[in-house]
């Protein structure tokens, strides 16, 4: 069975099989592909990593991986892999959307810093589901108004799953995991002649790196982990925490909306509360350019994201007005984004699999979170995805004490309450610093410092003694 599956996937994806000697030479850099986002201090190349690592000499898939180089080789200590995040969020550029984000040069000096595309994405061997327009329009937060809501959606779900097995790249789907991931990152030190390596990751890139140095202890060297996911990935837990974490942030952009009169959203957080589920409940019953109530929710659980909410309040204020956000809804060109996220999420970790368990679930959280409880609860492709190959990495305290956690307090995609659980989890081998702000992202960000921290980690080695917290800065984030 393996054999036949292998095959038919060198037949699909043109994978190959390495020789010894191209596996012993070092990468050939040269320019990277053009891209939405302009690369002028990268260089690129691609890596073959074995698509099954439990069959480490058979077929073979790509991997796009780019280079900034420290230009001060007497200051170099090594490599930084970097991931923003996802899953399925390209890294290609991401070392170069760093350095325009202001990346000290004392950490530019220390480091080549490193990015990739993960297996399955972007412009590595990527994996596809076909998905439609249509389906992609629904999103990832599928609000269900009740039990009947979830039946429904558990027939598109199925439908979206049989998408992914009978696509073209169907037989890659056991095989994109963070774990296999984590494995290709380790490949990939391997090639650069690297001893070990340093990390900065954010969002699931915290998970990432935590498997990573839980999978390779004695390779990894300084580990950041910027806006932490639970110890579990982005299991069941992790997707309704998504609703704790719009709880949490929400108050900032209520007290922000209230104190702006212009957008006529509400004079008081409560008025602007209310306005939410007003404009949730009228788009439910008549859609404003194709935005639904479910979309509508989504919309505004990712423009809590920015430290800035005025966007947010612009595309409120434009729903209210009968008017199109400037924010769109999701286009077809994010369709590999949702592919191998589907992949990697359902891949990771086992799925309940009765509809009956999600309807509960979102009973339960229609109540517990009403800002979108009935929508991370709602049930998706992973409950018809195939049983996972192996068991989740488990993240524990052996190893290195060199993790060190930043971590927003009012975060509505990674919520505190994951940080704690991985801080936990890690033991002595992290320290975890808070920062009385809202939003998704610490470092790079406002709060100076979060950046002071995590810089003088990457750059000296020094970590706090003891977990720590970062107060509110004027002009800082809500």
């Amino acid at each position: 069975m393996r054999k036949t599956l292998l095959t038919a996937t060198v037949a699909v994806l043109g994978v190959t099989a390495v020789s010894p000697a191209s596996a012993a030479t070092g990468p050939a850099w040269g320019p990277c592909p053009a891209g939405a986002f302009p690369v002028p201090d990268l260089q690129c190349t691609t890596m073959k990593v074995p698509l099954d690592y439990g069959d480490p000499a058979g077929a073979t898939i790509d991997l796009a991986v780019s280079r900034m180089a420290s230009k001060h080789p007497e200051k170099r200590r090594g490599v930084l892999f970097t991931n923003p995040g996802g899953p399925g969020g390209a890294g290609l550029d991401y070392p170069q959307v760093l350095k325009y984000l202001k990346l000290p040069q004392s950490v530019l000096d220390a480091y080549d810093v490193i990015g990739f595309d993960p297996r399955g994405v972007g412009r590595s061997t990527p994996v596809t589901c076909d998905l439609t327009p249509a389906q992609l329009a629904i999103g990832n937060l599928p609000y269900a108004t009740g039990p009947a809501d979830v039946v429904k959606q558990a027939k598109l779900a199925k439908t979206e799953a049989q998408q992914c097995r009978d696509a073209a790249t169907g037989p890659m789907l056991p095989h994109v995991t963070t774990a296999n991931t984590a494995r290709d990152m380790d490949r990939i030190r391997r090639t650069l002649g690297e001893s070990t390596l340093s990390y900065l990751g954010a969002s699931y890139g915290t998970y990432l790196g935590a498997v990573y140095t839980t999978m390779f202890p004695d390779r990894s060297d300084r580990v950041v982990l910027d806006s932490n996911l639970g110890p579990g990935g982005y299991d069941l837990t992790a997707m309704r925490a998504f609703a704790r974490g719009m709880e949490d942030r929400f108050p900032d952009f209520a007290k922000f909306a209230a104190a702006h009169p212009e957008y006529g959203l509400g004079r008081t957080p409560a008025e602007v509360t209310a306005k939410f589920h007003e404009l949730a409940a009228r788009l439910d019953r008549a859609t404003v350019a194709e935005v639904t109530g479910s979309i509508f929710r989504g919309l505004t659980f990712s423009g809590l994201y920015p430290a800035d909410l005025t966007g947010l309040a612009e595309d409120w204020q434009a729903l209210d007005q009968g008017r199109a956000p400037q924010s769109p809804a999701e286009p077809g060109s994010v369709e590999n984004l949702f592919a191998s996220r589907f992949a990697v999420i359902c891949g990771d970790s086992a799925w309940p699999r009765s509809v009956g368990t999600y309807q509960v679930n979102v009973a339960v959280d229609r109540l517990r979170y009403p800002l979108l409880g009935a929508a991370t609860a709602n049930i998706s492709a992973c409950a018809y995805w195939a049983p996972p190959a192996a068991p989740p990495v488990r993240i524990t305290d052996r190893g290195p004490a060199n993790v060190l956690m930043v971590q927003n307090e009012r975060d509505p995609g990674t919520p505190l309450v994951n940080a704690l659980e991985l801080r936990s989890a890690f033991g002595d081998r992290a320290r975890l610093v808070t920062v009385d702000q809202g939003g998704h992202g610490v470092y790079l960000g406002p709060n100076q410092c979060a950046n002071a921290a995590v810089t003088d980690f990457l750059a000296t080695g020094r970590r706090p003694a003891h977990d720590g917290h970062c107060a509110a800065q004027p002009g800082g984030r809500s």
